[in-house]
């Protein structure tokens, strides 16, 4: 394996037709011993690659959302099983692609995204998705959670903020003021408009908290699912348009809809350095009273 500074690699993942569970770990052992290859340390797979497990699903499953989830959830074993151990042996930490997992204690669906710690201690870390989209709500019936720890990986402390996550700074700083130097956000949308939310989404975290934010989308058409038929975005990684970074704020970016991983060289100490001494100080202004000003009399 070749020797980088520590790097993260973020998935345009596409969503394809597989012809078994064995097709599908073929595919995952072969992208992240990819990124292993290029020097990444974590890797980060968007929100709901697992839903081409559904291609797998014989058809009455398939037929609508509900036999769906019903459908993947004797998968999530093998699924997790498969992460868990290509993170040990590749001494990778690895956001997984979510998963819609029955929660049988509160008789719901959530939004869940693993950590693989495989470069640290092998722990398995559990995430939610906090708020809901319209779709997920309305039409899929699945619930927002609570559980959105931040992580210690080899390249500093990580949060993960799924999709619409992204979008409400509250989220994002609570994760920072955890000590979080880097916020991964899996996403899944369907259009240019969705992927831009997203994206200015993470962008504005990157500039609020001085901070690095992955983004990680699928992409790619999927005209036999009903739920990732169309995935537009391009992954990339972000930090504040400030000193020691590009003044577009963009440290890395893919190609739009185009399959492959992007990568880049994580320096914790410009994080550091642009939060003690950048031309603003988001990350510490934060809380200034002046955000509260009341009307003058």
């Amino acid at each position: 394996m070749t020797k980088h500074a520590p790097r993260v690699a973020a998935a345009q993942w596409p969503i394809e037709q597989l012809a078994s569970m064995t097709a599908w770990r073929n595919k995952l052992s072969d992208w992240l011993t990819r990124a292993a290859d290029a020097g990444a340390q974590l890797c980060v797979v968007p929100e709901y690659a697992s839903m081409e497990l559904t291609s797998v699903l014989d058809a009455a499953a398939q037929a609508d959302l509900a036999g769906q989830l019903r459908g993947l959830q004797p998968l999530l074993a093998e699924y997790r099983a498969a992460y868990a151990a290509l993170a040990q042996s590749l001494k990778m930490t690895v956001v997984a692609g979510s998963f819609p997992e029955f929660d049988a204690a509160t008789n719901c669906y959530r939004n869940v995204a693993r950590v693989f710690c495989g470069a640290t201690d092998n722990a398995e870390v559990v995430v939610h998705k906090l708020q809901m989209t319209r779709f997920e709500r309305e039409q899929w019936f699945i619930t927002g959670g609570a559980a959105q720890p931040v992580i210690d990986t080899p390249l500093g402390r990580i949060g993960v903020a799924i999709c619409y996550d992204s979008e409400f700074p509250m989220i994002a700083r609570r994760l920072v003021e955890a000590g979080a130097e880097i916020i991964c956000v899996p996403s899944c949308t369907d259009a240019l408009a969705g992927y831009y939310r997203v994206r200015i989404g993470c962008q504005a975290r990157a500039l609020e908290n001085q901070c690095y934010v992955v983004q990680a989308p699928t992409v790619g058409t999927a005209p036999w699912s009903i739920t990732v038929d169309e995935n537009v975005g391009a992954a990339a990684v972000y930090g504040p348009p400030d000193r020691g970074f590009p003044a577009d704020g963009i440290v890395a970016i893919g190609e739009l809809n185009h399959a492959q991983w992007v990568y880049a060289d994580i320096d914790r100490a410009l994080v550091a350095e642009v939060r003690r001494d950048g031309s603003v100080l988001g990350y510490r202004d934060w809380a200034s009273a002046a955000h509260w000003l009341t009307t003058p009399a």
